[in-house]
């Protein structure tokens, strides 16, 4: 295999037939190209639909209040429904093997002043379990804890893209801002992984928002997180007998589907895991054609190559050439060119993908193309060896050829 003459007539037929070199190295390096871009393209998708999830629990579910489309028990239609503190102590209360986490919000837009910077932003009045249902990260100082709420602090959290706008130069823990002429102390930075949007939240203990605004007991939405032990049908069920309890509590009709919403994120989770498991499916399918049709491609040029040396390897076994020797040089040559090809092509297809995830944003139908190397490369192997050995065939028939026979080969 290392013999240095061998290597020398190797070097020397490439470069005397540069198009059946060319032909055999493209069909090699396409089939590896066309297979980076697929796969990469495939976990593309899979990564920006799993990224939805990112921002939350993906046992949470979220429960809101709305309007009734249906009269019941003497109410009319058009009632809108309010949620308030003794709706989340029912949950706490009755369901407290089932909820891992829970947390009210009180939502409001504000506008919020620090020196000569101004901002619109929402604020989240929530407990301290939010952070976990939220997935928030702490970037610096701490989260709204239990001493906050209980007191009715004037507390902050905020995000990092507030940092930006209203601290651009400072660092804003211990410091004091205004938010609608109520002065609130930065605890806390967090950051988000699901958008820049949740961001620019800032979160305040929920007993400190309902006092201020007239004392109210009313929150605008409950989330939680089931036992995460549950399994999908499990938590279907939960939701459910969630959704029934409230309707229930607030007289609202069983079969009234606008006036409570209640949103399980195992559903979406798990029609995503069907979605991608499908893709990725689909993907290995294609991948297994696009392997199949590099195969015969590089079968049938070697084949080719074969027949149209005939009349040398009937020259070489004239010469004395042991039929191994000739086919170790004719095959010795195609796993040189076939390697060399589908490297080539690996490395532009990966450098085209690792182009294309730093130019095209991330969305929810696609973020973060990539692809594992050692996937590629195994399917590269697998493509030089099934070719290389669809012209192994040919090369033994060509090699016990009689040398005068194979001289009058046309």
């Amino acid at each position: 295999m290392f013999d240095r003459d061998l290597w020398a007539e190797i070097f020397h037929s490439i470069k005397k037939n540069k198009l059946r070199t060319f032909l055999t190295g493209f069909s090699v390096a396409w089939g590896i190209f066309i297979l980076v871009l697929l796969l990469a393209s495939v976990n593309g998708m899979k990564n920006g639909f799993t990224q939805q999830f990112n921002d939350d629990a993906t046992n949470s579910i979220f429960i809101s209040p709305s309007v009734t489309t249906k009269p019941y028990e003497g109410f009319e239609a058009g009632r809108r429904i309010k949620f308030t503190n003794n709706d989340l102590k029912y949950i706490q209360g009755n369901f407290d093997e089932e909820v891992e986490y829970i947390t009210p919000r009180f939502r409001k837009g504000v506008t919020a002043k620090y020196k000569k910077e101004t901002g619109s932003y929402q604020v989240r009045a929530v407990y301290p379990d939010h952070k976990h249902i939220e997935k928030t990260i702490m970037n610096a100082g701490r989260y709204i804890n239990s001493n906050d709420v209980d007191k009715k602090l004037k507390v902050a959290v905020i995000g990092k893209m507030i940092k930006a706008d209203l601290f651009p130069d400072e660092d804003p823990i211990g410091k004091t801002f205004v938010m609608n002429n109520s002065t609130y102390q930065i605890v806390g930075v967090f950051s988000d992984k699901g958008n820049e949007r949740e961001e620019r939240i800032i979160y305040v203990p929920v007993t400190t928002m309902q006092r201020l605004y007239k004392n109210t007991d009313e929150i605008s939405q409950i989330v939680l997180t089931y036992n995460p032990k549950y399994s999908y049908a499990e938590a279907i069920n939960f939701s459910d007998i969630l959704e029934v309890v409230l309707k229930r509590r607030h007289k609202v009709s069983p079969d009234d589907q606008g006036a409570i919403y209640v949103n399980n994120n195992a559903e979406g989770f798990s029609d995503v895991s069907n979605f991608t498991t499908m893709l990725t499916f689909v993907s290995v399918g294609v991948g297994l054609l696009i392997l199949l049709a590099g195969i015969v491609g590089i079968g049938n040029i070697l084949v080719f190559i074969i027949k149209e040396r005939t009349k040398e390897i009937g020259i070489r076994k004239a010469l004395g050439a042991r039929p191994s020797q000739v086919i170790n040089l004719v095959l010795l040559e195609s796993v040189f060119i076939t390697s060399i090809s589908g490297a080539g092509g690996m490395l532009f297809a990966m450098g085209l993908v690792s182009l294309i995830a730093k130019v095209i944003p991330k969305s929810p139908a696609f973020a973060d193309p990539s692809v594992n190397v050692t996937t590629v490369i195994i399917a590269g192997v697998i493509l030089v060896i099934a070719g290389v050995l669809a012209g192994l065939v040919p090369a033994i028939r060509a090699a016990s050829v009689k040398p005068i026979v194979a001289l009058r080969a046309d």
